[in-house]
């Protein structure tokens, strides 16, 4: 069944909704992409006429995929190689969806989309849906076939679970950089004394490479377990150099609201070091390096360019 005009409109003017829902849920822009696309075809093919809100049927729809991929992803990161990680979006992605509230922001924050891989799926929808996009739980319980009291019960859930003991600093893209040249200031000294002046007490050090790139396979806890692993992933090397191809740029950016080390040689990101930022210091250093997870960022960060490193690596 051919879309008219303004039902493709209808669809085109609900993608960006529908992305930042499913990113949230997924922890994966390429597959939060393929969502919306599966979306898309089952809209295409839906009897249009016997809808009567498109906004909610496209959302039970997407909601719906969602779910079963969170499913089928659990048992796939069972065999995952190493830590997994969420995939990072540089900001102004639309991937990232609203940013008005505290809890919008804090909704795709690392940390948060990290705690959520905790959560059962029900509990994420139900979490994303409330927390980020305002649903009313009488709406959410209708996405989910579920009752009113049994959906309110599950958020009170979700939310303890991904409540955190420790206070996250929310910064703009000028504090971000400061923050950021602060952490490669201690980090290219070559001394772990800075580093461990920056990074607070329990700080948590976690890397992500898949099965693709050569990662730490288990977290680094503690200040000073973190500033020597630090220390020799910036010494210079030529086996370093050969791993990514040549010299390695390294740039400030704000990646899911939260200050980044961007690390770029041959024109791809190669790295994103993602730094926590607490009242206390640097609470955990999240280091993304599957390229699976940095293809959408490279052509992002391509097409926000040129851009002027704050020191070279390697």
């Amino acid at each position: 069944m051919s879309l008219r005009t303004y039902e493709a409109d209808l669809f085109e003017n609900s993608r960006g909704r529908l992305e930042a829902i499913a990113y949230r849920l997924l922890g994966s822009a390429g597959d939060a992409e393929d969502a919306v696309q599966d979306t898309y075809l089952r809209w295409h093919a839906a009897d249009r006429e016997l809808i009567e809100t498109p906004e909610a049927w496209l959302t039970k729809v997407l909601t719906n995929l969602c779910l079963n991929q969170l499913t089928s992803a659990r048992a796939r990161r069972e065999t995952y190689v190493g830590q997994w990680l969420p995939e990072p979006v540089l900001a102004g992605d639309r991937m990232l969806g609203p940013a008005d509230t505290v809890e919008q922001r804090e909704s795709v924050s690392l940390a948060v989309l990290t705690v959520m891989e905790r959560l059962s799926p029900n509990e994420r929808v139900v979490y994303v849906l409330r927390e980020a996009f305002g649903y009313a739980h009488r709406e959410i319980a209708e996405i989910l076939d579920l009752t009113e009291s049994n959906c309110q019960q599950i958020y009170r859930r979700a939310k303890q679970h991904v409540a955190g003991d420790r206070a996250r600093t929310e910064v703009d893209a000028v504090t971000a950089g400061k923050v950021v040249e602060e952490f490669l200031a201690a980090a290219l000294s070559g001394d772990t004394e800075p580093l461990i002046r920056l990074l607070t007490g329990d700080a948590v050090a976690v890397a992500d490479g898949g099965d693709r790139v050569p990662a730490r396979r288990t977290p680094v806890l503690g200040a000073l377990g973190i500033a020597r692993y630090l220390r020799g992933l910036f010494r210079r090397t030529d086996a370093k150099r050969a791993q990514v191809g040549g010299n390695a740029a390294l740039h400030a950016a704000v990646v899911n609201g939260g200050p980044a080390v961007l690390v770029e040689a041959g024109g791809q990101v190669v790295g994103v070091i993602c730094l926590e930022a607490t009242p206390d210091g640097v609470g955990a250093v999240r280091i993304q390096v599957n390229p699976e997870k940095l293809e959408r960022m490279t052509r992002q960060w391509a097409a926000t360019g040129p851009h002027h490193p704050l020191a070279q690596m390697w």
